[in-house]
């Protein structure tokens, strides 16, 4: 199988895999890693799938797909992936996570892996240069981190000069939360802003963050498009009304209905 003709449908949805005895044995198996819920992904999984028609697939016909969740906590990520290489997948699939990305990096060298991140994947480590990726590794990034300076700007136009603007993040995301932060900070200077950092990286470190939030006085917040909080992103709603705070959080892109 030709790892091109996967990249049809690289924008990876999901749905649970059909029982192993209900596959045929000669049956190529795609392996998809998500540091997110199945629920968040819902509308994705019709994309996927019509990717894969148009490349001339259909689960269960003449392709089997297992699907595995880290549901938001990334210290999951890299046994799921050995799990998908234990099974012997043609091929690893990673959506939206940076971390995902990473972990099956680190578990194999010889399955191809397609990424989708939100992360320059040459600064993070994914791969030697955007037109030689190098390795088992390609993708494609939306750089969701470098929109991070125009949230600040969109931020300090709509609130008052001197107010403060607080920037979620999640130290677990290591890679790109050091690249976030060095974007806040640059952001910052140019804008002449003050920016507070926050860190959350559990449902508790959220509470905790906006505590913060209320002590530093900030008018608005920004968070991080990290998988974590996407997961967590009616709590960050809520909590956000709750302090009045009006917050630019980046979500999962809507997709068109199948028809």
């Amino acid at each position: 199988m030709r790892r091109r003709e996967f990249l049809g449908g690289r924008r990876i949805t999901t749905k649970k895999s059909p029982p192993a005895q209900a596959q045929q044995s000669a049956m190529p198996v795609i392996g998809y890693l998500s540091g997110a819920t199945f629920e968040m992904m819902r509308e994705y999984v019709a994309a996927f799938h019509r990717g894969l028609a148009d490349a001339g697939f259909a689960e269960g016909r003449n392709v089997a797909i297992e699907y595995r969740w880290a549901e938001g906590h990334n210290d999951r990520l890299r046994a799921l992936a050995t799990d998908l290489v234990r099974r012997q997948v043609a091929i690893i699939v990673v959506g939206g996570s940076t971390p995902g990305a990473l972990a099956a990096k680190a578990v194999t060298e010889t399955v191809p892996i397609v990424f989708f991140v939100g992360t320059d994947p040459v600064e993070v480590g994914l791969v030697a240069s955007l037109a030689q990726p190098g390795g088992n590794i390609t993708g494609i990034t939306n750089l969701n981190v470098e929109l991070i300076k125009k949230c600040l700007e969109l931020m300090q136009s709509l609130v008052p000069p001197a107010t403060t603007i607080a920037v979620l993040v999640n130290p677990g995301n290591i890679p790109q939360t050091a690249t976030e932060k060095r974007t806040v900070q640059d952001a910052a200077r140019v804008l002449g802003a003050r920016v507070v950092i926050l860190n959350a990286s559990s449902p508790s470190e959220i509470e905790s963050a906006f505590a913060t939030l209320v002590g530093e006085r900030a008018g608005a917040l920004v968070v991080s498009g990290e998988t974590f909080f996407l997961t967590q992103r009616d709590r960050l709603v809520e909590l956000a009304a709750r302090h009045a705070v009006p917050p630019y959080m980046p979500t999962v892109t809507s997709l068109p209905p199948a028809g």
